[in-house]
């Protein structure tokens, strides 16, 4: 995956980002004003659901493009195998933490080398 390709990449996940955020927001309010039944507000919180799902998606596969074309460390198969056998998605989180993030900003392991 080249330079260019990853930024637009961690783009498009920063944009989804938004939009899952408010998408949260969305669904909270539909659930406080509405009650339990969300009361007329069930539109409002499955537009928030439905704005959330993309973002989800995308970390899932973010997680696995980067660790497949980027990945720098000592415990590759180790990684490997949480993406992609588990299934709640917590590995995803803390790979997006510990790998991608810093290769975002271009630190820790993945700082660019000077020439």
């Amino acid at each position: 995956m080249t330079d260019e390709l990853f930024l637009k990449r961690i783009r498009l996940l920063k944009r989804l980002g938004w939009a899952a955020l408010f998408g949260v927001m969305a669904f909270v309010v539909a659930a406080l004003l509405g009650g339990s039944e969300l009361r007329g507000y069930a539109p409002l919180a499955f537009a928030g659901g439905l704005a959330v799902v993309p973002g989800l998606v995308y970390v899932v596969l973010m997680t696995i493009w980067h660790w497949k074309g980027r990945y720098r460390g000592a415990r590759s198969d180790l990684w490997g195998a949480l993406l992609i056998i588990e299934a709640s998605g917590w590995f995803k989180v803390i790979y997006l933490v510990r790998h991608i993030i810093p290769d975002a900003r271009q630190s820790g392991r993945y700082a660019r080398e000077k020439s």
